[in-house]
């Protein structure tokens, strides 16, 4: 039997406004015993223009690093309290089929968090972020840049990263910036600048 990923995510949703959380993410992997139901919190980011005051860097006004504190701020007690309520819902409702058998785990997304949706990729914005595009760019599917976000287009500032080895002779001199649409994007997360 299929779970119902959705509908879970709505409990999920539901719960986590009530105690001021947003949910980052709710993955379920595994199968018969080793099913785990995950779910990646952050203390409620609407409003959250704190988030680029407290990194901005007075010559460019972006921010200039990822705060861990700004990012996620969930506590234990706050994974733990969501957790009570979130697994009674998830039992009463079943929303998981099949034996009641599964581990939920509660945790904040980390300092270098995936990227899901436009309002991510928005809220970000001057971040250094890595992405890993369907297609290669400059023959790489993975790029690390400063980003930024507009109509749908993220674009990496890839002058912001050093790159690492050295040169080879003959070798094609990287852009400094590359652009791609959402769509094109497989996956991102941010990078951490400590």
């Amino acid at each position: 039997m299929a779970v119902a990923i959705d509908a879970i995510r709505a409990v999920a949703d539901r719960i986590a406004a009530r105690q001021g959380l947003d949910v980052v993410d709710v993955e379920f992997t595994g199968a018969g015993k080793t099913r785990a139901l995950r779910v990646f919190l952050e203390k409620d980011a609407a409003g959250r223009e704190d988030l680029k005051k407290r990194a901005a860097d007075d010559s460019t006004g972006l921010p200039t690093g990822v705060p861990v504190e700004a990012l996620s701020g969930v506590t234990h007690e706050d994974c733990a309290t969501f957790a009570v309520d979130f697994s009674t819902v998830i039992d009463v409702e079943e929303l998981i089929p099949g034996t009641a058998e599964y581990t939920l785990e509660v945790s904040s997304p980390g300092i270098e968090r995936s990227l899901f949706k436009a309002a991510d990729y928005e809220r970000f914005t001057g971040f250094l972020v890595e992405l890993k595009t369907f297609q290669p760019f400059h023959g790489s599917k993975k790029n690390i840049g400063r980003m930024t976000f507009a109509d749908g287009q993220v674009s990496l500032d890839l002058a912001a990263v050093k790159p690492k080895g050295r040169k080879k002779k003959g070798a094609e001199t990287p852009a400094d910036t590359m652009t791609v649409p959402l769509k094109d994007i497989e996956k991102a997360h941010l990078v951490a600048e400590i």
